[in-house]
């Protein structure tokens, strides 16, 4: 069952945020394996049947590399070489294969806050076509004004993805919904503080209400990417 993060979580996510090297990781792997691994498996096993209550196709793997992220940064192409994430990263994703091509929900447990979201961080080319073409017709975008307008007054929650900093040639840039069009990607997102949950069994619950909440914003990006294929991964 899980019972909550402990503070030897917390220690070990500060300790590693001010001390980002591989010596000091090997010397605190036990608190990895045990304050880190350990609890974030049992919260996905927890978690994720309680997503599958209003998004009955997420899917969720309590192992590291699937619902877990590795703790080990790609600095292949960063200029910032620290090797590790101060942080526990967990997703629930749609789809057979675990990927960014469709919408899930997402944790993230840091030093000093934590994120609650769902969504999808970047469209492909072909769906990000076909959102636009939502968002300016008059119908389909007043329904997910509306949808985004209702997220935002429920809860604490921002809208993210808006990546562009001009609406993209070939649109309208007056619309009354421009503003969307800047987006590449579009999600809801939670965060602030630890909340008193954090360090309990309660997180569980305090998870689920959120993502309850968001769960329309999911389904609508859900029913978006059935409409248009996928576009062919890179390789």
């Amino acid at each position: 069952m899980f019972d909550g993060f402990t503070d030897e979580t917390f220690a070990f996510l500060r300790g590693l945020e001010a001390n980002n090297n591989r010596d000091w990781f090997q010397a605190h792997r036990d608190a990895y394996d045990n304050a880190y691994v350990a609890p974030a498996r049992q919260l996905v096993s927890e978690l994720g049947p309680r997503l599958r209550e209003h998004s009955p196709t997420v899917n969720y793997e309590p192992k590291v590399n699937r619902s877990i992220f590795r703790i080990n940064r790609d600095v292949r192409f960063s200029k910032d070489k620290t090797p590790y994430n101060p942080h526990l990263d967990l997703w629930f994703w749609e789809g057979e294969e675990r990927g960014w091509d469709t919408p899930g929900y997402f944790f993230r447990l840091a030093p000093k806050h934590l994120t609650l979201g769902a969504g999808m961080h970047r469209f492909d080319r072909p769906l990000l076509q076909e959102f636009r073409e939502v968002v300016v017709d008059d119908g389909r975008g007043a329904t997910l004004d509306a949808l985004l307008s209702s997220i935002t007054t429920s809860g604490p929650y921002t809208i993210g993805g808006a990546t562009r900093e001009k609406v993209p040639r070939g649109w309208d840039a007056d619309h009354v919904r421009a503003a969307l069009l800047l987006h590449e990607g579009l999600f809801a997102t939670a965060e602030g503080p630890h909340p008193a949950e954090t360090h309990t069994q309660q997180l569980v619950d305090y998870c689920a209400e959120h993502y309850s909440r968001l769960a329309p914003l999911h389904h609508w990006l859900l029913e978006l990417r059935a409409k248009v294929p996928a576009a062919p991964a890179r390789r």
